[in-house]
């Protein structure tokens, strides 16, 4: 790698309390960093605005190097919300909650990133009923169809993310449908035209000003932007620290604290609000911080660097933390949506609120109808498959958990 032999780091101080950029960079809030090894070193390499990054880091401080633009170092600091002090936050909730006391040893620096508003906003259109890998393609090809070249770097070129205009302009839908985007390439065309419709990325930008319900309102207008959809864009780019956004995951992680939830099998408005306002009230105004700490540390992808923290915690102690074998068929975890995706069975969103669904209600009931065709046919395989599966009802469908052995 050529490139990375040239590049000059600079450096700000900053410990990996405050910062651990292999998980606030991977725990699904963004979805365009990629890692290199260079030298025995995690680099992380992606583009924000026109601006092309590289970042690694050690115990005491966050080394960058802007390849290509001119983003300074206090733009920088800006992206990674480096003002907030996140190790006393860290302690604080401690305080208040036994699990996050035991969860923060093994997951510290997870930052909420202030992101570009505009890539996010339409990287979480993308990600309703979707998981990490599906939805970082999406975003990549949003950027190589109508963003610019940024650069090239060892190799490999790199995009901005496109102007709002680009995405509203006649044929954006079908071509995003050509490119496998579904449903979404409607909401993406829609929600470019009504954005600027409504003064661009200028409008975008003025609900961080707002309050946490206006802003909220605010986004509910656009196509494919529900209440959990909402609750992301304000949470990680439009300076929202207490928003909760509510899915099947953290439904589950809501109901350690509140196993009254468990009678529920769906996330109504009303329990969506109830988890959202148990968790404020529990870590108070930057409560969306503390659940995006909760929700990395349930991510299955993530789970190897919760080992690496543990065994540098317990180093020079007789007790260590064994690793789970490997699987050869690797799942993967999805990312503020609804359900894990590790079978060919279609799934719904979970999440019931009225009105704004993050899907039509005409479409959720057709796929409904079509989920539970493809689940007569797979209970028929479900019978010789003995003890490789168990299901979990959700919304009035059956998740695979597990993979099914191909008979």
């Amino acid at each position: 790698m050529t490139g990375l032999n040239k590049i000059v780091w600079n450096a700000i101080k900053c410990t990996k309390k405050e910062l651990r950029l292999d998980i606030s960079l991977k725990c699904g809030q963004s979805f365009r960093w990629k890692s290199l090894e260079f030298k025995g070193d995690k680099v992380f390499i992606g583009v924000v605005k026109q601006n092309l990054l590289l970042f690694k880091q050690d115990d005491s401080f966050l080394h960058y190097c802007v390849a290509h633009g001119t983003m300074s170092e206090e733009a920088i600091t800006d992206y990674f919300n480096l003002g907030v002090d996140l190790e006393t936050l860290y302690t604080q909730w401690s305080k208040v909650d036994p699990i996050f006391n035991k969860i923060s040893t093994d997951y510290p620096g997870v930052r909420m990133l202030r992101q570009d508003p505009v890539e996010n906003l339409f990287a979480f259109i993308c990600s309703a009923n979707n998981n990490i890998q599906r939805i970082s393609g999406m975003v990549e090809n949003l950027a190589k169809e109508y963003g610019d070249k940024v650069a090239v770097f060892a190799d490999q070129d790199y995009y901005s993310f496109p102007h709002i205009h680009k995405l509203a302009q006649p044929g954006v839908e079908a071509k995003l449908r050509e490119l496998g985007f579904g449903y979404r390439a409607k909401y993406i065309e829609e929600s470019a035209k009504k954005i600027l419709e409504l003064g661009g990325e200028d409008w975008l930008l003025s609900l961080r000003k707002m309050d946490y319900n206006e802003a909220k309102q605010n986004l509910l207008q656009l196509s494919g932007i529900g209440p959990k959809v909402a609750d992301c864009i304000l949470l990680m780019s439009l300076d929202q620290p207490s928003s909760i956004p509510v899915d099947t995951h953290v439904f589950q992680i809501a109901q350690r604290y509140l196993p009254h939830l468990k009678a529920n099998k769906t996330v109504t408005t009303k329990v969506y609000a109830e988890i959202g306002d148990y968790f404020r009230n529990l870590y108070g105004d930057y409560a969306g911080w503390a659940h995006s700490v909760l929700f990395s540390a349930d991510l299955r992808h993530l789970q190897d660097l919760k080992t690496q923290s543990s065994n540098e915690n317990e180093k020079g102690t007789k007790t260590k933390i064994k690793k789970e074998p490997k699987k050869k068929n690797n799942s993967k975890d999805d990312i503020k949506t609804e359900v894990k995706e590790e079978t060919n069975i279609k799934q719904e969103n979970d999440i019931k609120e009225e009105p704004g669904n993050d899907i039509p209600e005409k479409a959720a009931k057709k796929r409904t109808k079509a989920s539970r065709a493809v689940i007569d046919h797979e209970n028929i395989k479900v019978k010789k498959a003995k003890n490789l599966i168990f299901f979990n009802q959700l919304n009035d469908e059956f998740i695979v958990k597990s993979h099914l052995q191909v008979l």
